[in-house]
């Protein structure tokens, strides 16, 4: 975490849902028991007119195949570049994002990392060369990895929180029918205004449920 936060700094957990090219990231603090955005915004992983860093599989996929049918040098190089702009962008991002809040007098305590069961692909250039139509799967894990690079970078605690089981949990630990979380969702997004879609709300979703996770502010 942070070490240069100012006192009596309010905690504000984050919530990062990854998208192609970046991330939806959204920020919350507690008041009185109930949650409220104090920022949402795109962090990026891709620069503009700079394809390597958008998408940096379907690069590799477009050259040719080792003589043995693997990945190339030339793939493997251009997905090491890709994959460093990506790292590179997503930590600068995060660190504009943070001092935004220090600025505002909050620190992000947490972050809520929003992920999915792909844990067992462990090679994404080759699992992107063997299964190429799911490259798409390959280039969202990779902003994941972007973004775990940037907090860490920046010293932010973060949990790691599947998508799709989320909701089930967030309801069992805030002690909210899902209806009910479902709607504070709703009315935070009429107070940030848009665009605040699916990802939005899950972003802010993961914030609140990793900062009432945490207790060592």
């Amino acid at each position: 975490m942070n070490a240069d936060h100012p006192k009596n700094a309010t905690p504000v957990g984050l919530g990062l849902r990854a998208i192609k090219g970046g991330a939806v990231i959204v920020g919350v603090r507690i008041e009185s028991g109930e949650p409220r955005v104090v920022l949402s915004r795109f962090l990026a992983t891709s620069a503009d007119d700079d394809r390597l860093s958008l998408e940096p599989f379907h690069v590799a996929a477009e050259f040719k195949r080792a003589p043995q049918g693997g990945a190339s040098v030339e793939a493997a190089d251009a997905v090491a570049e890709g994959r460093k702009r990506q790292d590179r962008l997503a930590a600068n991002g995060l660190r504009a994002i943070v001092r935004a809040l220090e600025e505002a007098r909050c620190k992000p305590a947490v972050a809520g990392l929003l992920v999915n069961r792909a844990g067992w692909i462990t090679d994404l250039l080759d699992y992107s060369l063997s299964w190429p139509e799911h490259l798409p799967v390959a280039e969202g894990l990779a902003v994941r990895d972007a973004l775990r690079f940037a907090l860490k970078a920046c010293r932010v605690r973060y949990v790691e929180l599947d998508e799709k089981s989320l909701p089930d949990l967030a309801a069992q630990t805030l002690d909210m029918s899902s209806m009910a979380i479902d709607a504070r969702l709703k009315a935070l997004g009429a107070a940030v205004g848009r665009p605040w879609r699916k990802e939005q709300k899950l972003a802010a979703l993961s914030a609140w449920f990793a900062l009432t996770m945490k207790h060592d502010y």
